[in-house]
């Protein structure tokens, strides 16, 4: 056949320069640049101005290192869901900002203060505060830099940030709201405290990690028992795994409704412990007092059993009371609701300046914290034990052989002691070194104390009512606007409310120096902080000007006004919890920006945020607006390795995000972010990635596809829907099944959802179904046939369609494939709308039928294709059982020679000649090579 005609040149190939290979690290900053040229989200602005607006309120990151992969999916998948909304014609705006207050950046300016041997506490305030801030400064440019490099569309020439003399004016603002309407007060009470960083920590601020720690068992000689006198001259046994808290006991506490045993050892000596269910935890107690005994005097007997009760009126003596003073005093026994029988002794010593439960049990009975415990966990130089020393959280010093062992066991009250006791402790998670619970004086916003905030019960959203059920408090006022809060997913929401219900008050004081100033005058007589809005309007008005600084370098007389002496005030040198601080962020962004009211249609951050900027900003606007800052609430989960382990240095499992956009480009992290189902922890390494590459490949060659076989496309060549063949109508039912499933996924912020439905339709309805079935009209039919113009008329609708879906996801590539058809000078795939599709794409077959039917055939043909007896499916004969639609049509649909009816599938390799054209073998050609009947029309 080597004189066989070549039809190469008469076959209508499709043409585009979009090229297979992406090349995305090296296009995208090209993109980036064309946006900042032509103002994308300035023009965007103005064209939406006056739309429905979405305001998603970007929750902002620490000014302080550079971005990691938590930040990368986070940030895209704000962009993801903002990009969306604008595509559904809203305007909607994203104010960038960061967080530029509190201990991170502190911390790290201290390094470079230690690493010179300088004391942060000797320079001045303001010129360490001035440090502070350009150190944020810096790593607000670096971050701001990268965050733009993952296509995330924003204001990045205004964004927000907590140290702008503006924002720092309006947090003082929202302090003094509380302040005005009572909803401060300070007092002592034990917080989380750090000693490495000297100051109180929120519970936002601490993580949980198991350590070993030192366990002891303590014996304090009960010397009073009125209730049950046989019991003076026994030992009630605690046992403890902070032993630093010792040399602050004031009592001990027993459930009286606990049974207690009391238990003779062969030497005469006789201790006291709870029974526990089948005197279980007993043994356990014997077991650990008897390792620290010769096998001979491991012998006990019970003496007696009796209920807590008889406890009552009880008083012990400390270990070490012969040092006298504060150690001489009796330890009352005290009945504590919150003893349990679960691990212990079931006694429990009381340091009320470290524990909760410490706290309010004693402040109960009259007895006060004693503040023995330094901001550096040290104890008091005048202290009469171990005065000096510490630090109570360095392990070597409350070890089994420490100095406080040492003593407790010379004293002949150390019954057992061992270091291998494992659980999980609080520890900061800026500093990592483990914090204490320690009391000293700090300013609280009360949780159950009436509120004078006015409620807000007006919701946006009518088909959730506003409750009134929790009270006027601002726990109560929290819970109820959490009722009234989408949140998604929405198990979140049980989450949030367990917090809220359970949490302590708000802690708000630190003891550092780089952030918004507590500013507030307290009477040196009555304790009471003075209200006066004339002063506090004084006060806003130097912040105004000067920032926060303006504190710290007043003329406070002036700023008190005549009314007051300076002389009658403490002035309030602590700073606010940046807590705080992020949790104002909805006044000084959301309502400065867009009015007074204005709420965020959403907030979006990961799962640790319940407890805190989505808690905080909570309770900030709970407290000084009656109501949530936000109508909803999205929580994702972490990113962690391939193996599903937290990422960690130490671990050399960090996946870096700026590695993957120098390599691979921006647009496979964007599509990694919206194919992983992140309302939970999600994983990434390379396999992941490599997974993430092959899906980015087939939606690019789609949009290839879609570009080559649109060349030349013009409005002239567009057929009205009633007249298209029923595939061409069946796709177009089939988009708008997708469009209705992509609008869903949209509104409920589910883009695994909506990145699942899109890439689906792109590969298996387009690339294997219909795109394989009409490539034969693309190439074959005349330019000018109806059935090859329905077909391109059907490419254009999707094209405008897929790439419009694409967009917010797909950023670069969306804008490349926009650029490639409809090149411009100033415009951009991102301004365009939600797509309008065309109506009438009626059916009559079972298309689902079909599509099965087709399946199977393609199985059948493909051990003939294996086997070599045929090279493609237009080689094949194949009968089936049914016939959903007709046999010509069939064979089109299948891509095969002839399609008949008959018992099952089957397949014969054909006996008709090819085509030298269109390759289709059929009846009236008469020799391969040869032309069919269409094809010699379109070459003639």
């Amino acid at each position: 056949m080597s004189d066989e005609k070549d039809y190469r040149d008469t076959v209508f190939l499709p043409k585009t320069e979009f090229p297979m290979k992406a090349g995305l690290a090296q296009k995208e900053p090209a993109i980036l640049d064309r946006w900042a040229r032509i103002g994308l989200y300035d023009k965007l602005r103005t064209q939406r101005a006056g739309r429905t607006r979405f305001i998603l309120h970007d929750g902002p990151p620490y000014a302080n290192g550079d971005i990691h992969m938590g930040h990368a999916m986070n940030k895209v998948l704000k962009d993801i869901i903002v990009r969306s909304q604008s595509l559904m014609g809203k305007d909607a705006p994203y104010i960038p900002g960061w967080d530029c207050h509190g201990l991170p950046i502190e911390w790290k300016v201290e390094e470079a203060y230690r690493a010179k041997k300088l004391n942060k506490d000797e320079v001045d305030p303001v010129a360490f505060r001035a440090e502070c801030r350009a150190y944020a400064e810096k790593w607000v440019g670096v971050q701001r830099e990268q965050f733009e490099r993952l296509g995330v569309m924003g204001d990045w020439t205004n964004p927000y940030l907590t140290m702008n003399y503006e924002s720092e004016a309006i947090i003082a603002g929202e302090l003094l709201k509380f302040a005005e309407s009572g909803q401060l007060y300070r007092g002592a009470k034990p917080v989380m405290w750090s000693p490495v960083e000297k100051t109180a920590l929120a519970e936002a601020e601490v993580e949980y990690e198991d350590i070993t720690s030192t366990q002891i068992d303590v014996a304090f000689e009960i010397t009073e028992a009125p209730n049950a006198p046989e019991l003076v001259g026994a030992h009630a046994v605690i046992w403890t795994t902070t032993p630093w808290t010792i040399p602050v006991n004031q009592a001990l506490a027993y459930g009286p409704e606990v049974e207690y045993l009391l238990v003779k050892r062969n030497d005469g000596f006789q201790f006291i412990v709870a029974a526990g269910p089948a005197d279980a935890l007993m043994y356990d107690c014997l077991a650990r007092f008897s390792k620290a005994l010769p096998a001979e005097e491991r012998s006990y007997e019970t003496v007696t059993r009796f209920s807590g009760s008889q406890l009552a009126g009880a008083v012990a003596r400390h270990p070490m009371h012969k040092l006298g003073g504060f150690f001489a005093k009796p330890r009352p026994l005290l009945a504590g609701d919150f003893v349990t029988t679960d691990a212990g002794t079931g006694l429990v010593h009381m340091a009320p300046d470290h524990g909760e439960d410490d706290f309010l049990l004693c402040k109960a009975n009259g007895i006060d914290p004693v503040f023995a415990v330094d901001a550096a966990g040290m104890y008091r130089p005048d202290w009469l034990w171990l005065g000096g020393q510490g630090s109570v959280i360095n392990k070597k010093f409350t070890a089994s052989d420490g100095p406080i062992c040492t003593d407790l066991r010379e004293a002949g009250a150390l019954l057992a002691a061992s270091d291998d006791f494992t659980h999980s402790y609080p520890h900061s998670w800026r500093s990592k070194a483990k914090v204490i619970f320690r009391c000293t004086p700090q300013w609280f916003i009360p949780m159950d104390r009436p509120n004078g905030a006015t409620r807000d019960t007006s919701w946006d959203d009518e088909s959730r009512e506003a409750t009134a059920s929790n009270g006027a408090t601002l726990r109560g006022i929290a819970l109820d606007a959490i009722e009234n809060t989408r949140w998604v997913p929405e198990k979140a929401q049980n989450r949030i409310r367990a917090m809220v219900e359970g949490r302590p008050d708000w802690v708000i004081s630190r003891q550092r120096a780089w952030g918004v100033p507590i500013a507030l005058y307290v009477h040196r007589q009555t304790g009471e902080y003075l209200r006066d809005p004339e002063v506090n309007a004084r006060i806003l008005n130097a912040f105004e000007t000067g920032g926060a600084d303006a504190w710290f370098q007043a003329d406070h007389q002036q700023l008190l006004g005549e009314k007051y002496d300076l002389a009658h005030y403490e002035v309030i040198t602590d700073i606010l919890d940046v807590w705080f601080d992020s949790g104002s962020t909805h006044s000084f962004v959301i309502e400065a920006r867009y009015g007074a009211g204005t709420r965020a249609d959403l907030y979006l951050e990961g799962s640790d945020q319940h407890r805190g900027w989505f808690q905080s900003s909570l309770l900030e606007s709970s407290g000084t607006r009656g109501r949530a800052p936000y109508d909803a609430v999205l929580t994702h989960g972490f990113a962690l390795d391939g193996n599903g382990r937290k990422m960690s240095k130490s671990l050399g499992n960090v996946v870096d995000p700026l590695k993957i956009i120098g390599e691979s480009g921006a647009d496979i992290l964007r599509l990694w972010v919206a194919q992983t189902d992140y309302f939970e922890d999600v994983r990434i390494g390379k396999e992941v990635l490599a997974g993430t590459g092959d899906a980015y490949r087939k939606i690019r060659n789609t949009f290839r596809y879609l570009l080559g076989a649109l060349d030349g496309f013009s409005e002239a060549e567009r057929l009205p829907v009633a007249e298209m063949p029923e595939l061409e109508r069946y796709i177009l039912a089939k988009l708008a099944e997708l469009d209705a499933e992509l609008r869903g996924a949209a509104d409920g912020f589910e883009f695994n959802r909506y990145s699942r439905a899109l890439t689906d339709f792109m590969n298996e309805d387009l690339s294997a179904f219909f795109f394989d079935i009409r490539k034969d009209c693309l190439y074959c039919e005349a330019e000018s046939s109806a059935k090859r113009r329905a077909y391109r008329t059907v490419l254009d609708t999707l094209f405008h369609a897929l790439v419009r879906y694409a967009a917010p996801i797909l950023a670069f590539t969306a804008e490349e494939v926009w650029q490639a058809r409809f090149p411009s000078e100033d415009e951009s795939v991102h301004m365009l709308e939600w797509p309008v599709l065309p109506e009438g794409a009626s059916v009559e077959s079972d298309w689902t039928a079909i599509r099965q039917l087709r399946q199977q055939v393609t199985e059948a043909i493909e051990p003939y294709r294996r086997e070599k007896q045929v090279r493609s499916s237009l080689e094949a004969e194949v009968t089936v059982p049914v016939l959903p639609a007709s046999e010509a049509d069939l064979t089109e649909l299948f891509i095969v020679s002839k399609v008949s009816k008959g018992d099952a599938v089957t397949v014969v390799p054909t006996q008709r000649h090819k085509c030298g054209r269109c390759w289709r073998h059929l009846p009236e050609v008469a020799q391969d090579g040869a032309l069919c009947d269409r094809c010699a029309g379109v070459v003639e």
